[in-house]
């Protein structure tokens, strides 16, 4: 039981990193996780774009964006990179940008955005932020004010067009080991995804549903990463099946 309960302990630590505490605050706010890309073969072709040749990618989030727990190759952005560079033929290559971290919320996502100034010339825009408001207990109007403005600064990323964006649903994390079954969890999580949701219905934004996927986890172990905890390099692929047909269709 010792050991049981210092493995959970880990993993939230891993997973949501920030907690009330703010001295591991602090420490989060120093640490910024950016695309796996060479940052000079970036700035070598953040002009390519107009030519065609190169499609740019620009994907938003926290631990289920940056893939914790998983390899680099693995994570849903990456995943998403290799599977349109088969399907794109007119695409020479792809350029993929990631900002996100784990533990964060819509507040630390919108300021890391702030700080890293990202062009706004991308021709696909992801987000997927949300379930650390809600492991936190922010008030969920935090979310309901902060989750339209980083939609807004995902269109502006993405040539002011939102044809660009998809907005990922939050994963269950209540269907893993740690998460254990808590249906208060899968409430909760329903709350900002249905908002979400009704919110890109009313503007006409792209919204991809991946939350059932997740909900497999205690039944269908190899969706579960082996912190416990997270998505699995297998469960990130079901979900670029999903986002790969609406993705094709924007570019």
């Amino acid at each position: 039981m010792k050991w049981t309960a210092l493995y959970f302990s880990l993993s939230v630590l891993f997973f949501f990193g920030c907690s009330e505490n703010p001295e591991i605050d602090i420490q989060n706010e120093d640490i910024e996780i950016l695309d796996d890309t060479k940052q000079n073969e970036e700035e070598e072709t953040d002009s390519e774009t107009s030519n065609g040749n190169t499609i740019k990618i620009l994907s938003l989030g926290d631990s289920y964006t940056i893939g914790e727990s998983v390899c680099e190759t693995c994570r849903f952005p990456e995943q998403l990179k290799d599977s349109l560079l088969l399907k794109v033929t007119t695409a020479s290559s792809i350029q993929l940008k990631i900002i996100a971290q784990t533990g964060w919320t819509t507040s630390r996502l919108i300021n890391a955005i702030a700080t890293d100034n990202p062009t706004s010339d991308y021709d696909l825009v992801t987000l997927l932020i949300g379930v650390n408001n809600e492991y936190q207990n922010r008030p969920f109007s935090v979310y309901e004010t902060e989750f339209p403005q980083l939609v807004n600064k995902a269109i502006e990323k993405g040539n002011g067009d939102k044809s660009h964006v998809i907005i990922v649903s939050i994963p269950d994390y209540a269907f893993t080991p740690f998460g254990r079954g808590n249906t208060n969890t899968s409430t909760r999580l329903d709350m900002y995804n249905n908002f979400a949701k009704t919110y890109c219905i009313n503007n006409n934004i792209s919204y991809v549903n991946i939350t059932d996927i997740t909900r497999e986890g205690l039944i269908k172990p190899e969706l579960v990463a082996s912190d416990g905890l997270h998505p699995s390099a297998i469960a990130y692929s079901k979900f670029v099946e999903r986002i790969l047909p609406v993705a094709l269709e924007k570019l």
